[in-house]
């Protein structure tokens, strides 16, 4: 029992994962453009860190060179009151030299320290800076081949569409076609049918024959032809033939 709620378990576990990787993969480009926000802010930050450590550092170098000055004056001091033989007062100008040499050494290793800082911070904004810029411009090409690519499937797409549409257009023509041969073939076994039921047929072979009246042929018309010359060659040959009386 306590294997089947273990696969039960990890079945979820499973099936969030394969969710929540989805949901990356749908959502990678914003992700990375505010990855890419986060990464700019943070370097700003990292600048402003920068100014202020540089700033520190500059304070401190201008307060060591102002112990400095104050260095070499009091060594002035000292040499100038042994020259006089007042070791007294060269004594207590030693003192405070003494003092002062222990704060420029502080502060010098203070400085040190701001320097190894700022060499660092620099490093690493120049490292963020190279990142980020590497960084978009893998994002712009990224987004340029996703554009390009939807491009080029809007226009499969449409050229699928458009080959879909003619072989309807091809296919309709086609049954247009054939329900009209069928149709004339219905019409013209109806014409034969109505010829052969009736007199049609008859009428038709009785015009062939020349028998129908009002029904003309090359034959027919030669006839008539012939029989009007046939009166005039027998009146140049003799006496007209009498013509019985009509009744």
């Amino acid at each position: 029992m306590a294997s089947i709620w273990t696969k039960i378990i990890t079945l979820f576990r499973g099936a969030a994962h394969e969710a929540g990787t989805a949901v990356v993969d749908a959502n990678a480009m914003r992700i990375l453009d505010q990855e890419v926000r986060d990464a700019q802010n943070a370097l700003v930050r990292s600048r402003e860190d920068l100014a202020k450590i540089m700033a520190q550092r500059k304070i401190t170098a201008d307060k060591v060179g102002d112990k400095q000055a104050k260095q070499a004056e009091y060594t002035n001091y000292i040499r100038e009151a042994l020259s006089r033989n007042n070791r007294e007062l060269a004594q207590e100008v030693a003192t405070k030299l003494a003092q002062l040499e222990a704060d420029i050494a502080q502060e010098t290793k203070i400085i040190g320290e701001y320097d190894a800082s700022i060499s660092k911070l620099q490093a690493s904004a120049r490292q963020a800076e190279t990142v980020i810029s590497r960084l978009k411009q893998q994002i712009d090409t990224v987004k340029a081949t996703e554009s390009v690519q939807r491009a080029q499937a809007a226009l499969a797409a449409a050229h699928v569409g458009t080959g879909a549409k003619l072989g309807t257009a091809l296919d309709s023509l086609e049954r247009i076609k054939q329900r009209q041969t069928e149709r004339a073939a219905q019409l013209e076994v109806a014409q034969e049918l109505a010829d052969t039921s009736g007199d049609g047929d008859l009428h038709r072979r009785l015009a062939q024959a020349g028998i129908m009246p009002g029904e003309s042929s090359a034959d027919s018309i030669l006839a008539r032809f012939e029989r009007e010359q046939r009166p005039a060659l027998g009146h140049e040959a003799g006496p007209s033939p009498v013509l019985p009386k009509p009744n």
